[in-house]
């Protein structure tokens, strides 16, 4: 086993992934760790697997940057695309990820997420109805990317008959961000952003005309600003909402439904769970942990820097992998096991440092919501086919989930 390790390790490209590393690339995580945890890949790239190495290269701002311009220049070259990953919050170092993460935090503020909370409980219970009417659900379709979009599109109020192209919009821009993407997946990323843009002026252009509740609707907050005058530029705005849509859509949406993936395939744990339904904080704590929605990150290094025993030169693109480190036994005893229970619980599914999730308040509640709700509805629920998963490395879902609920 370690010879055969120490060969999943060394063979290991990020570039060129199998479809056994989609289905499940826990095992080379682990051969990573235990063997290569600073993985030097062939592209010039390194590859980090252990936790503690995550949480310094994420602490360490003035070392690793999470600006993207350089990194993606190539990737993109001069397209939509390049400008709206490197317009966006998640790319950007202080001060002006500072500035903008205020804003937006300003608008998600403790208050605002609590006042959600009985529209959340409404959305959720019209989807239970509707399948329960159905008599049976595709998971992901008929609930978990439903209740995303819906929270979001409220968020920035956005009407409900405008809303279907959203969650297109959202898979091709995210997806553009695989290792490798091909011609076709880039146009369709490159049209997306064009198309939610155009939208977006039209929906700003009208908000600024007859402005909404600034305390309830995001995007009324962003465009009025700080009472101190600090304000997004147009461009600022623009990118940022999208990427408001796109970083509460689909890792929400992955949370949900891993979440009741893996109950359902740890009966011990879905009975715990019913049985004590007070314990939904710390089971969504851990489903994140264990399926981590977000897979992995990036930086580049500003300066030479050692880390984890290895020295890396200035300007290396380093890839941390966030579904290694929630697996690493350092910091997680048993970490292969799913225990809702598990705590302490402090994984990386929503980073660490200055750039940890502006929306992860939102998203634990939407999770709990979510899925405890559903769970009381449907107790007996069951994988009725083979789930199909999204073929994405970076964000890691399902696509579709048949499921019986009775």
């Amino acid at each position: 086993m370690n010879a055969d390790a120490k060969a999943l390790a060394a063979s290991f490209d990020l570039e060129k992934l199998t479809p056994e590393f989609y289905d499940n690339p826990y095992l080379t995580y682990r051969a990573l760790r235990e063997n290569e945890p600073v993985k030097r890949l062939r592209n010039g790239t390194v590859f980090l697997t252990r936790y503690d190495d995550l949480v310094t290269t994420y602490k360490n701002t003035k070392s690793f940057s999470s600006d993207k311009k350089r990194e993606f220049a190539p990737k993109y070259g001069d397209t939509p695309l390049y400008e709206h990953h490197t317009a966006s919050l998640v790319f950007n170092d202080p001060p002006s990820h500072t500035r903008v993460r205020r804003l937006i935090m300003g608008a998600l503020s403790p208050r605002a997420i609590a006042s959600m909370e009985g529209d959340l409980i409404k959305l959720v219970d019209g989807l239970l109805d509707a399948i329960e009417a159905k008599g049976a659900c595709e998971l992901i379709e008929d609930f978990a990317a439903s209740i995303p979009i819906e929270v979001i599109g409220n968020l920035l109020d956005v009407p409900h008959d405008e809303r279907t192209p959203l969650r297109d919009w959202s898979l091709a821009i995210l997806g553009a961000l695989e290792p490798v993407v091909s011609p076709e997946a880039a146009a369709r990323g490159n049209k997306a952003v064009q198309d939610f843009l155009a939208y977006l002026e039209t929906l700003v252009a009208r908000r600024r005309a007859k402005p909404g509740n600034p305390e309830r609707d995001v995007l009324t907050r962003l465009i009025q600003g700080e009472e101190n005058g600090e304000r997004l530029t147009e461009k600022e705005l623009l990118h940022n909402c999208i990427f408001l849509l796109n970083a509460g859509h689909e890792t929400t949406t992955n949370l949900i439904g891993n979440g009741l993936v893996a109950l359902d395939r740890h009966p011990d744990q879905k009975q715990r769970l019913i049985d004590n339904p007070d314990m939904i904080k710390t089971a969504v704590e851990e489903m994140l942990r264990y399926e981590s929605s977000n897979q992995l990150g990036n930086r580049m290094t500003t300066e030479r820097v050692e880390l984890g025993g290895s020295v890396l030169d200035a300007g290396t693109s380093v890839t941390l992998c966030i579904g290694a480190a929630n697996r690493d036994p350092a910091q997680f005893p048993d970490p292969e096991r799913f225990d809702i229970a598990r705590t302490p619980n402090r994984h990386l599914a929503f980073a660490t440092g200055a750039h940890q999730c502006a929306g992860m308040a939102l998203a634990r509640l939407e999770g709990a919501i979510a899925i405890s709700r559903f769970l009381a509805r449907f107790p007996n629920y069951a994988l009725s086919g083979q789930p199909v998963r999204g073929g994405r490395v970076r964000f890691r879902g399902f696509l579709s989930v048949p499921c019986a609920i009775d």
